[in-house]
């Protein structure tokens, strides 16, 4: 059997929500993180980053509600039915997928902000380990020109910090990440989960802090890769965020201050758990 965890965008409050969820789970006798594959996707490339940097769950936890601890996060007053509105005059026109992956990353291209370096700084203070761990991991991102997704791994021969920047490089937000003279947006243009590349896998757990929510136009929804991994014979279960967590995010998951409170509801949510897999059959 071969177990995939796969890992969701949703900011640093998803950040915060996913590592809390972890641990609740853990607590409730359920560790869910021992994956034979690690799939990271914005937000979830930093936590699954992090999971195989060694440190513990608790100490993960710790990362994201003690104040000394925490990353040095760099706070965004995002309004999203600003940024919605934005993204979709970029998009106006794209024939398919892959040409509004590419019109979003010409927007992201386009777009002032912090310096590449202020925002790899982030990335880089939030993960406890720089290297690529011995377990399987995979990032995803999107290369800004063409729209075209990459997934990095250890062999990709790209620095775990450079990968895990590109993963979480919000269009519009943050700075394009450059990777091997290339400029890559956020994987979440792709897709906000990117749990159809779970396929060939027997278990599937996947945990969605934006739910079913696909915020761009995907080949890749949620809903239909689930739907496919099932079809094929694998168990899936996936975990969105409960109300009480929802509360916790607030309106804007780039906000710092809504780590502690998420990361809180998540555990508590994780320790209420009962993870149920399901097949197509």
């Amino acid at each position: 059997m071969s177990y995939t965890l796969v890992l969701g965008g949703g900011g640093v409050a998803g950040i915060a929500w996913m590592t809390g969820v972890l641990a609740g789970l853990a607590d409730a006798g359920q560790d869910v993180t021992d994956a034979d594959l690690l799939i990271g996707t914005s937000a979830g490339a930093n936590v699954a980053a992090q999971l195989g940097s060694g440190l513990s769950l608790d100490e993960l936890y710790a990362r994201q509600t003690e104040p000394g601890l925490q990353a040095a996060e760099i706070m965004v007053d995002l309004d999203l039915e600003t940024f919605g509105a934005r993204l979709g005059a970029a998009l106006a026109g794209a024939a398919d997928a892959v040409g509004a992956r590419a019109a979003v990353g010409r927007f992201a291209l386009d777009t002032d902000t912090v310096a590449e370096p202020v925002r790899r700084a982030v990335v880089e203070s939030r993960l406890p380990s720089h290297e690529w761990p011995d377990r399987a991991l995979k990032v995803v991102a999107v290369d800004a020109e063409t729209g075209e997704p990459r997934v990095f791994d250890r062999t990709s021969g790209v620095p775990l910090v450079d990968a895990v920047t590109a993963s979480c490089a919000v269009p519009g937000v943050w700075p394009p990440a450059t990777v091997d003279g290339r400029r890559y947006v956020d994987g979440g243009v792709r897709s906000n989960d990117s749990a159809d590349l779970a396929a060939g896998s027997t278990r599937v757990l996947v945990i969605a802090p934006l739910g079913t929510t696909q915020l761009l136009p995907s080949e890749f929804p949620l809903t239909q890769a689930v739907a496919d991994l099932r079809a094929a014979g694998a168990e899936v279960a996936v975990i969105e965020p409960d109300d009480a967590c929802k509360a916790a995010v607030g309106a804007n998951p780039l906000d710092p201050s809504t780590r502690t409170p998420s990361a809180e509801a998540g555990r508590a949510q994780g320790r209420a758990l009962k993870v149920e897999w399901t097949t197509g059959a």
